[in-house]
């Protein structure tokens, strides 16, 4: 049976970085890897060009973008916080950019480009990459992790990191199987939901606006006609739902909001427009096509060309109704449709879709300095797996860097 001084279970981005930082301190590290090769899901991230982190330079906002959970991050962050990450990433070769949203990108080469850095580290520090190497099992016996089990093989090690992420992306590899391992040490798994996710409406009436791009708008979020919450910013219309950037950040939330009543979602297309300002401007334009449009011609001067039929399906005037008979009633209902286009939410969409999962190993049973399992004594965790996700914007991989960094660190 080989033994390695650490064992790290999975190739992503928290174990890449983890098996970086033991073997510079001089330890015989391998990965075990279960697909031909590693980090697969990095390559996705950011559509490929990779989000590796964010600029927000007060630690304590970073730090709240992850709820309640986040204070858990404090001292990884004190040891590998995300300027300690834009440093690192700049000293292997990977130059950045600062975009829109104090989002950090590589300024070439996108994901591919910081994966090929860091493993030009893995190579120059030794460390042993078993690929096509699913672990099967733990063999834990009285709080130890006495060896893994693979497919062809057994290995031991003095110390084991499991940085297999969650269930997201399943087709990258992240399948759960870091849960069962956990379960496997004695730790509990949090309820897991898809986050960063599309989320999906009774209505069908949506897929007549599939695709359409909406910038600047604003959702408010309600539970039994209650508002609850609201943001600003793009979304989009899918065949089955919502998605774009404000919604894939609530998405998170939905779980919990559905548990405390009837979910709905009420969008505004003209935030900025009061209804006042919008029936004298709709006013306007009657009198200025009196005699040459229509309804479903003036309503394209209000909304984006994708988004004509989907109006035209709600509002109660017909499409072909010549503007200049369009009575005052309709013009006040009209309005408080582009106001209020009311969806009721009924779910998310799967994991296959999710950018990350919610929930995770239990944070209460791991020590934050460490990484380390407070119920077995040689076990560790980095990265997705943990009960701990935040909003895209670079969030979700900065979790991966700090805890696989510290995770790494241990037996410094």
């Amino acid at each position: 049976m080989e033994k390695f001084d650490t064992l790290i279970i999975g190739g992503g981005p928290a174990g890449l970085i983890a098996a970086i930082r033991a073997a510079s301190l001089g330890q015989k590290v391998a990965i075990a890897e279960k697909n031909h090769s590693v980090g697969e899901k990095l390559l996705l991230s950011g559509r490929g060009r990779c989000n590796f982190t964010n600029a927000e330079p007060d630690i304590h906002v970073f730090i709240s973008k992850y709820g309640n959970n986040g204070k858990f991050l404090y001292s990884a962050f004190s040891k590998f916080g995300p300027l300690r990450t834009r440093e690192y990433f700049s000293h292997i070769g990977v130059k950045w950019i600062e975009e829109r949203g104090k989002r950090i990108f590589p300024a070439e080469g996108g994901s591919k480009r910081v994966l090929d850095m860091l493993l030009m580290q893995c190579k120059k520090y030794g460390v042993r990459i078993m690929r096509d190497t699913p672990v099967k099992a733990l063999k834990v016996k009285h709080g130890h992790v006495d060896y893994v089990i693979t497919e062809n093989n057994e290995y031991t090690a003095d110390k084991y990191i499991i940085a297999t992420g969650g269930k997201s992306y399943p087709k990258t590899g992240s399948t759960g199987d870091g849960y069962d391992f956990a379960r496997q040490a004695g730790h509990t798994i949090t309820e897991l939901y898809p986050a960063l996710v599309p989320v999906r409406t009774r209505e069908t009436w949506v897929k007549l606006a599939s695709g359409c791009d909406l910038k600047h708008v604003r959702i408010h979020v309600l539970i039994d006609g209650k508002e609850v919450d609201e943001r600003f910013g793009d979304m989009e219309f899918t065949n089955f739902g919502i998605s774009g950037p404000i919604v894939m950040e609530m998405s998170t939330h939905v779980p919990d909001w559905m548990k405390r009543g009837e979910l709905s979602f009420s969008l505004d297309l003209k935030p900025t427009l009061t209804h006042g300002i919008l029936i004298a401007r709709i006013k306007r334009d009657i009198k200025k096509f009196s005699g040459h449009k229509r309804f479903a011609g003036l309503t394209r001067s209000l909304v984006p060309a994708k988004m004509t039929n989907l109006i035209l399906e709600l509002s109660d005037i017909p499409h072909d109704k010549p503007v200049e008979y369009i009575s005052e009633e309709e013009i006040f209902e009209f309005v408080k449709l582009l106001k209020d286009i009311r969806m009721n939410i009924n779910g998310l969409w799967s994991f296959n879709n999710a950018v990350v999962t919610r929930g995770g190993v239990n944070l209460n049973e791991i020590e934050p300095a460490a990484m380390k399992s407070k119920l077995c004594d040689n076990l560790y965790f980095a990265g997705e797996i943990l009960d701990i996700n935040g909003p895209s914007g670079g969030f979700n991989l900065q979790i991966c860097w700090s805890t696989g960094y510290v995770a790494g660190s241990v037996n410094e």
